[in-house]
């Protein structure tokens, strides 16, 4: 049996590439996004109501992940890298059917001329992202009280002290206007620890890369558990929109 399923709506997020995106929804509450919803879902009455809940589940498409053979197993990052465990059993985006899943913060509903939108705060989703389908969160129902979840019985701490050098300072100062939660972001997605798990340990190598609202920002590990970033410069790669 297989289905033909069109997306309701896309995301235009911070994040402009995979790397860089928390691992889970919610870890950075600065991460923002909107969801234009697409024809004929672009009308007022569908989201009606919406506005009283505080969070949304959004069901979207691993779509950096189309093509990708699917994995029985995968070695998720809260276990450093190593240990295997069914894909099943994680939320890794190699899945038999590359379908996610996040609860986020509903921010408002925007209705206007160009149709209606989401706002949203803690995604974990990269732009361009489709989404196939928004529910509301009902906190009586979603929460399962006593509900065990293995190695991922607590959220991930930030690992990193996050400091910004001159350059980077003075970029961030420039696009304030444009921006006014980028250190913000930057600090809190860095402070989590983006690279592979198998780059833990590394430091003074070539510097990393993560791109938010279209701007490259370059960042190396400096110590043991600091960060710091060097530059903030306009991505090649598009801008945020």
């Amino acid at each position: 049996m297989t289905f033909s399923i069109e997306p309701v709506g896309i995301i235009h997020s911070c994040f402009s590439d995979k790397f860089g995106v928390p691992r889970q929804s919610r870890l950075v509450a600065s991460a923002c996004a909107r969801l234009q919803l697409l024809p004929p879902y672009d009308r007022p009455e569908v989201c009606a109501g919406l506005e009283g809940y505080s969070h949304v589940w959004i069901s979207f498409v691993f779509h950096h992940c189309l093509g990708q053979q699917a994995r029985l197993s995968v070695r998720p990052p809260r276990l450093g890298g190593n240990r295997r465990v069914g894909v099943f059993a994680s939320r890794a985006t190699h899945r038999p059917n590359p379908i996610g899943l996040s609860v986020v913060a509903l921010a408002g509903v925007e209705r206007d001329e160009e149709g209606v939108s989401l706002l949203l705060r803690g995604v974990d989703l990269v732009n361009g992202t489709p989404v196939l389908d928004i529910k509301p969160y009902l906190a009586t129902e979603d929460a399962v009280a006593g509900a065990r979840a293995d190695y991922a019985a607590e959220p991930p701490e930030a690992r990193f002290q996050v400091r910004f050098g001159a350059l980077a300072q003075r970029q961030c100062r420039r696009y304030a206007a444009a921006y006014p939660d980028l250190p913000e972001l930057i600090e809190a997605v860095l402070s989590l620890d983006p690279r592979p798990a198998y780059h833990a340990g590394r430091r003074g190598a070539k510097p990393y890369v993560v791109t938010l609202y279209g701007l490259d920002v370059r960042w190396s590990v400096v110590a043991e558990h600091v960060i710091e970033v060097d530059a903030i410069e306009p991505a090649e790669r598009g801008r945020w929109h």
